[in-house]
């Protein structure tokens, strides 16, 4: 099958062809994402491979359909950037990446908790200057906080795991509860409660018209004081105008986030000899209690691995017409967290 791979970096690269050994598919890759280089396309390709980053509308799918597309495989899990509601009365599938290391994301929310905490950053940029002053870096012992859990999927379960390690009461908000936690001591609370209880708060629920903007303006005026937010999940549950605000009053008294709502533009770029035109992302960075990663949780070895090999799968029994549980379904985009 002849597949044009958009949006490749060379770690990407390597591992497909590694994982493409013997099953012959002709991978052809593009640096560009898909909407920069869809005019660009040749007739003769099956399938499209697209990232997070790619945005799948109307239009697009008219372009596919056009060139005899079949298939549109997203090397993610979330599926969000896919408008699904364009698919119905066409032939082309979409299949996704629907778990990768879970473990990964879940390490890397711990990291921003605990870098935020204790001022990890701000002490190594000191360090550096010769500055070795403990003015201003004080944090607070992670025993015996209360953490509030939105999402108890795979890496939602991941994430309270670590942090009962740390001693920390667990409450958690999700429509399914996981039997594991409950036998753990985790416990399921409304979303209000676990705003109003929680001292570090972390996102683990995909997007969806439920989740979108579910940080608000009213979620952040219930918020404890100084609370915690920590996002690795999608950037646009948090409504990022609202947050600022709230960091601003003190409400929010930290944000972490791997994932920025409007962060197709920017992420996955060297921007450093450009003027940044979002003004909201430097109005984040100007504050000194937030810290932003370039959606990175994802990024170990064991992920990427997985990735590549899922994503050869997903083409390989494509190819084969196997039925594959990693297909998507339109009936999903109804999925609640």
């Amino acid at each position: 099958m002849k597949v044009a791979v958009f949006n490749t970096k060379s770690y990407e690269r390597t591992r497909l062809d590694k994982f493409n050994i013997g099953e012959g598919h002709e991978l052809i890759y593009f640096d560009f994402s898909i909407n920069e280089g869809l005019y660009k396309l040749t007739s003769g390709f099956n399938a499209v491979c697209i990232t997070i980053s790619d945005k799948i509308d109307k239009e697009i799918i008219s372009r596919l359909l056009k060139q005899n597309i079949n298939l549109i495989a997203l090397r993610s899990a979330g599926f969000d950037n896919v408008d699904l509601g364009s698919f119905e009365g066409n032939s082309i599938k979409v299949m996704r990446v629907p778990s990768y290391s879970p473990q990964s994301i879940a390490e890397h929310a711990v990291a921003l908790i605990l870098t935020l905490n204790r001022k990890i950053h701000k002490a190594y940029n000191r360090v550096r200057e010769n500055n070795f002053s403990l003015d201003k870096l004080m944090g607070y012992t992670l025993f015996g906080k209360t953490v509030g859990v939105v999402g108890t999927g795979k890496i939602g379960i991941a994430f309270c795991n670590i942090m009962l390690g740390f001693g920390c009461k667990i409450i958690a908000f999700d429509i399914i509860k996981s039997d594991a936690l409950l036998a753990k001591g985790v416990e399921y609370v409304p979303f209000d409660k676990l705003l109003r209880l929680s001292d570090i708060i972390s996102i683990h629920c995909p997007l969806n018209v439920h989740t979108r903007h579910l940080f608000n303006k009213k979620s952040f005026n219930e918020l404890k004081n100084g609370t915690m937010l920590i996002n690795t999940s999608r950037g646009a549950i948090i409504e990022t105008k609202e947050a600022i605000i709230a960091l601003k009053t003190g409400q929010l008294g930290y944000l972490g986030i791997d994932v920025y709502e409007n962060e197709q533009s920017l992420f996955f770029k060297d921007l450093s000899d450009l003027i940044i035109q979002d003004d909201i992302i430097e109005r984040l960075m100007s504050f000194n209690n937030v810290l932003i990663t370039p959606h990175q949780a994802f990024f170990t070895e064991e992920a990427l691995d997985q990735i590549a090999f899922t994503t050869i799968k997903n083409f390989t029994d494509f190819e084969n017409g196997l039925p594959s549980e990693n297909e998507v379904k339109n009936e999903l985009s109804a999925i609640t967290l």
